[in-house]
């Protein structure tokens, strides 16, 4: 028979499904695939049901649902100061994993160039190399994750399409500051590149951080496509409903690669989705607060248990340092950290362009039983020194 396509040859399948499936099969509290333990807001759940009954059950206007469209521009216009028409500027997705892909289908060409900073959630690479282009790693150093601008001038410098820019950010729980955002929003400018934005947890910053939507940059609205979902937001990682934003011209294209790769978003849970997006800004902050507790709760009990880590600033995520540990495989040791402890992470070279095999990404986005729980385990993690 004749070979399969060679697109996939330079990367494996996700590591972070890999580690759930790990995880369902050893018995270990999932701490590697961002999927809360909780129930969503009542008011959505409740609409689901009466939506059950009732419908719409059949496709929706491709890009998305006029009402559902209509709350979610009105959202972000509260949040953004941008004005968003709903018809002119948006577009519904299946997930922010497509919004993504269909961005970079949308900008990118075979064999042009996209920045990627490292370390990246494990889908940029892949759909930069899906799409044909070439990803160019730019390295955030840490313990603040801050990018070398003189580094990143030098990717501008190659002529790229893109950057991809994700703040928070995944994994590092990054929040980008105003001044970071202006040097690479004057760099895109300054090498008319675009800005892909993965903004999922935008919600979820600590300890007084703004997010700054890096489209209400002066002059980036023409050059951004804005990527985010409900799934973070609202605790609905299973329904699968992300979105796009940008101007005019850019979302057009944006639109017809969605409609030949998904033709459109579900619709019974668009609709479900609705009461959601009208919440005052009280929800928004209490998801902040209720998250910061569950950061501090957690990386206290890390320090209980004498593990390192880096406090994140926003997302739902901690890297842990495991080099003490002997491994010279982080993916050995999280295969081994759930059949022994009995908790699921994902190693982090899954995350870096650089060898980086010392690093776990643990999450928080569960209830204080199920995280005392994992902590408990946890306290056993010295098992595995070599």
């Amino acid at each position: 028979m004749k070979p399969v396509s060679r697109r996939t040859e330079s990367f494996t399948e996700s590591v972070i499904r890999r580690m759930t499936r790990i995880s369902d099969e050893t018995g270990a509290i999932n701490l590697s695939q961002g999927m809360p333990d909780f129930d969503p807001p009542r008011a959505i759940t409740e609409r689901l049901a009466r939506i059950a009954h009732g419908g719409p059950h059949q496709y929706a206007v491709t890009w998305g649902a006029k009402n559902f469209r209509d709350a979610l521009a009105a959202k972000l216009r509260r949040f953004t100061g941008l004005p968003i028409d709903a018809d002119r500027h948006l577009v519904v997705t299946c997930g922010s994993t497509e919004a993504m892909m269909a961005s970079m289908l949308a900008l990118s060409n075979p064999g042009e160039r996209v920045i990627v900073f490292s370390p990246f959630y494990e889908n940029y690479g892949a759909d930069a190399i899906l799409s044909g282009a070439e990803p160019l790693y730019v390295p955030l150093v840490p313990p603040d994750f801050t990018f070398d601008p003189n580094v990143l001038e030098d990717a501008f410098r190659q002529n790229p399409k893109a950057l991809i820019l994700c703040n928070p950010s995944n994994p590092t729980g990054k929040v980008f500051t105003g001044a970071e955002l202006e040097t690479i929003a004057f760099l895109a400018a300054k090498y008319d590149a675009f800005v892909i934005t993965d903004e999922v947890y935008e919600h979820i910053i600590f300890d007084g951080r703004k997010h700054i939507c890096f489209a209400s940059l002066p002059g980036m609205f023409e050059r951004t496509i804005s990527c985010s979902s409900l799934s973070k937001t609202y605790s609905i990682t299973g329904w699968r409903l992300g979105y796009a934003f940008a101007s005019e011209a850019v979302i057009e294209t944006v639109r017809k690669i969605h409609d030949f790769l998904t033709v459109g978003a579900p619709a019974p849970l668009m609709e479900a989705a609705i009461p959601g997006l009208l919440f005052p800004d009280s929800y928004y902050e209490g998801l902040a607060r209720t998250y910061q507790e569950k950061r501090d709760f957690f990386c206290g009990g890390l320090d209980a248990a004498g593990i390192n880590h880096i406090k994140p600033q926003g997302a739902y995520y901690v890297l842990c340092d495991i080099g003490e540990y002997g491994y010279k495989s982080d993916l050995e040791f999280c295969e081994d950290l759930a059949r022994i402890a009995g908790v699921g992470a994902v190693p982090g070279s899954s995350f870096f362009r650089e060898p980086v095999n010392h690093l776990i990404r643990l999450h928080f986005a569960k209830t204080q039983e199920t995280l005392s729980q994992a902590l408990d385990r946890l306290g056993n993690i010295k098992k595995l020194k070599k």
